[in-house]
């Protein structure tokens, strides 16, 4: 009996197996990532994901690659109280930085650093350094220090468009002075402002997680499950002072650029587009004729600017840049932040309810695409107010040439002068000024009393303004 019945088993495998179907069966394997336009230079280089982050869930890799390129930056600035011996009373603040290059780069929060005089970091391994500034951007609250270190660990930057809501990210720093802390969350969501930076140029685009960021985490690194730089963590909201579920980080790829102009030029080469933008809410989109409430909605086009050249109009709507869907406000001036003065974007947008395309040469503030020096930037910034050059239309109209003044700073030299917005100067101490370029040119060469001599377009007669050069 149990001879026929092993028989029968044998017979009905070998039935089955000939009569069987073949399946074919598909082993995936990965292919090893190249880079897009990849070179040496690391800040040149955006990733192309090559993982899923969702599973498995064990950060011990990413944790264990990244804490060692995760510092503690201390801030000490100097009191004005002493005694007979010569002692002072020093503040001082902390923070969280993130190595970049193995010789000794480190992006930060510019709030991390601005009110600092002597600027301390130490590494994971206890080692200490003193650190010089390289750059700072207030409008990105990003900041870029070095330390002179050799073959230092440093982080790579991941690609912060892939980074996908939902997604396990990690955040590291020094919160409360606990060095090399490590707490995990997802991402809650993307393209997040909440106004806090302040200025014209500011750019809000945060990705928002849950995981755990307190005072001392400024700095800090964020990063995917893969070890890779998804953002600096820079912002919580609180009511408590503390961690309530809310922390927001700048995007990698917008911290890539503002830190590769940091090193490079000592300032943030921004692009703009030339336009006054607003959000579209759903009365416009009807009004409009949008497919659906979203995209960037342009409010007027600045005469002379790369949007003015390309043909843009008010109340055409912006939906992508370079392929890429711009549904809010803040997603459009990240991608906008990415680029300089002279780099060249192709617009999607919709007008009376069809779409088009335009190729925008984007120019500076000062409505040019050249390259402004730091020298230049940080001598616009001391006297407190932002520059361009006049349009070919202005030049018409008011017959001169010139530059014309678009904001003035709070508490700065400038408007202490009682100057306003819109004031076209013409003049520096009675020498005719044509552009930007020779307005910083004329100022390196001048000392003590400054007149500057204008008009303004819808005023008779001339202004005159006096500060002085320190």
């Amino acid at each position: 009996m149990a001879a026929t019945s092993l028989v029968s088993a044998f017979l009905a495998v070998f039935l089955y197996k000939f009569f069987e179907t073949p399946r074919e069966v598909v082993i995936r394997e990965t292919v090893p990532a190249r880079y897009t336009n990849y070179n040496d230079d690391p800040l040149d280089a955006i990733r192309p994901r090559t993982f899923l982050s969702s599973a498995p869930t064990d950060f011990t890799a990413a944790a264990t690659a990244v804490t060692p390129a995760v510092v503690n930056i201390r801030t000490y600035q100097e009191g004005s109280s002493f005694d007979f011996w010569q002692n002072g009373t020093y503040g001082s603040s902390s923070g969280s930085g993130v190595i970049i290059s193995a010789d000794g780069f480190i992006v930060t929060n510019n709030h991390v650093i601005e009110d600092g005089g002597e600027i301390e970091v130490t590494l994971a391994d206890q080692r200490e350094f003193s650190a010089e500034i390289i750059g700072t951007d207030p409008s990105t609250d990003l900041a870029l220090i070095r330390i002179k270190g050799k073959k230092l660990p440093f982080l790579d930057f991941g690609n912060s468009d892939s980074v996908m809501i939902g997604e396990w990210v990690l955040a590291v720093g020094n919160p409360f002075d606990l060095s090399s802390t490590v707490t995990a969350g997802i991402v809650s969501a993307k393209g997040r402002s909440i106004e806090i930076l302040e200025g014209q140029d500011r750019i809000e685009s945060f990705i928002q997680t849950d995981a755990a960021v307190n005072p001392g985490n400024s700095g800090g690194a964020l990063v995917n499950t893969n070890g890779e730089l998804v953002g600096i963590n820079t912002a919580i909201i609180t009511r408590s002072g503390r961690y309530e579920g809310y922390s927001f980080a700048v995007p990698a790829n917008l911290v890539r650029k503002v830190i590769k102009d940091l090193r490079d030029y000592g300032t943030v080469q921004r692009g703009v587009l030339g336009v006054f933008i607003d959000k579209v809410t759903n009365e416009l989109a009807e009004d409009l004729n949008l497919p659906a409430v979203e995209g960037v909605y342009i409010e007027r086009v600045t005469p002379g600017s790369g949007a003015d050249d390309a043909g843009l109009q008010k109340d055409d709507v912006i939906i992508g840049i370079n392929g890429v869907r711009t549904e809010t406000l803040p997603e459009m001036q990240e991608l906008v932040g990415r680029y300089r003065p002279g780099n060249s974007v192709t617009l999607e947008y919709i007008r009376k309810g069809k779409v088009y395309t335009a190729d925008v040469i984007l120019k500076g503030k000062n409505n040019s695409t050249a390259v402004v020096t730091a020298k230049e930037g940080e001598v616009l910034r001391d006297l407190g107010f932002e520059l361009r050059n006049l349009t070919r239309e202005e030049k018409r109209r008011l017959k001169t040439n010139g530059v014309k003044v678009i904001s003035i700073y709070r508490g700065s030299k400038m408007e202490r002068t009682n100057m306003d917005p819109g004031f076209v100067i013409t003049h520096i101490d009675n020498t005719a000024i044509g552009n930007v370029e020779e307005f910083i040119a004329k100022l390196e060469h001048v000392g003590g009393k400054v007149m500057l001599e204008g008009v303004y377009e819808n005023y008779p007669g001339e202004y005159y303004y006096a500060f002085r050069m320190e």
